[in-house]
């Protein structure tokens, strides 16, 4: 699908334009979080900010906690279609110079807006800025600050480091280049699309914690992986190496991008339960790269693979009794003001 080519949009009178900043959140059965999220938004400091919420099609409470924000945000509800074409449709209707989406289940802090935009004003090199979160549990309590990793194109491809999380942002000049995201992932599109926006500027990171990432067990990230899943990594790595315009020293290094594809398939694989396909990933990694089964990012893996979820629940559980030993609920604890 084309993407239409806008002018940058401009205020009358002012010096310095204040550019029109989209923000899409896509929302599948997530009625619990939805209102933290819409919230998060109405609350940014930034006074040039289009909200449009696109309900997928939820069968919980979501039209409810929607109709509550009638006049206030632009909101529609459609039949299921998934994520990837949700974010599709917010971002066409969208008119702003730039553009963002946010989880559901997530939120920003109150700063986030103006800083993205202040930091893409300054770098006119940057495609998109980044910034450090807050992991946060069901109940909004903060778990830890999680500092957004600071990698360069090279690295993101070679190590499979998706390095934009909630609270990113980019230029629509960007996005019309890069297309939109690919209808046929379900668990990495944003990295994949990240890659191909990478293409068209640097990816730059805010070193300041500016919005929170929820995780619970309902969410995409902590759910346990589909068994056609743990392919997507190697996947969305081939299909990269097949485009004509990767540069020469990544396109040299296709065997270790390759090889760390296989690492985070076997990943999902053992989360899965899929052991045996998981083991033939790890082979088939340290056939590319031999190194690349003795490095950290192995041993991050594996532990990753174990107890990651596994420790999330003891945390929310240990939370959980405490919450009910004194009587009271659990606040807001993630920073958010």
């Amino acid at each position: 699908m084309e993407i239409p080519t806008r002018p940058p949009t401009l205020i009358a009178g002012t010096e310095t334009a204040l550019p029109l900043v989209s923000i899409v959140i896509p929302s599948y059965n997530h009625g619990r979080y939805l209102g933290a999220a819409i919230d998060s938004v109405l609350a940014q400091d930034y006074p040039r900010v289009e909200l449009i919420v696109i309900d997928d099609g939820s069968t919980d409470n979501s039209p409810e906690v929607l109709a509550q924000y009638t006049g206030r945000v632009h909101w529609e509800r459609q039949a299921n279609q998934g994520q990837a074409a949700t974010m599709n449709r917010g971002w066409l209707m969208s008119s702003g110079d730039i553009l963002g989406f946010l989880s559901a289940d997530d939120f920003l802090l109150p700063e986030a807006v103006s800083r993205s935009v202040r930091a893409l004003q300054d770098d006119p090199g940057a495609a998109l800025v980044y910034c450090d979160f807050n992991l946060v549990d069901p109940t909004s309590a903060l778990v830890r600050r999680v500092r957004a990793p600071e990698a360069t194109y090279f690295q993101m491809v070679t190590q499979f480091i998706c390095a934009p999380g909630p609270g990113a942002f980019f230029r629509r000049s960007a996005f019309e280049k890069a297309g939109l995201w690919d209808l046929t992932l379900r668990q990495m599109g944003d990295y994949e699309y990240w890659l191909r926006l990478g293409m068209h500027g640097r990816l730059m990171r805010i070193p300041e914690v500016l919005a929170a990432f929820r995780v619970h067990p309902g969410s995409q990230t902590f759910g346990n992986a589909h068994r056609l899943l743990p392919e997507e990594p190697v996947d969305i790595i081939r299909r990269y190496f097949e485009r004509p315009d990767v540069p020469d020293d990544i396109r040299a290094a296709r065997n270790q991008a390759l090889s760390t594809a296989y690492l985070i398939s076997a990943q999902l694989h053992f989360r899965a339960g899929g052991y045996r396909r998981g083991l033939g990933a790890l082979r088939r990694a340290f056939e590319l790269k031999p190194g690349n089964l003795f490095s950290l990012r192995f041993t991050r893996i594996a532990f990753n693979a174990a107890f990651n979820r596994l420790g999330h629940r003891i945390l929310w559980s240990v939370r959980g009794a405490a919450s009910r030993s004194t009587g009271k609920g659990l606040g807001r604890g993630s920073g958010q003001k």
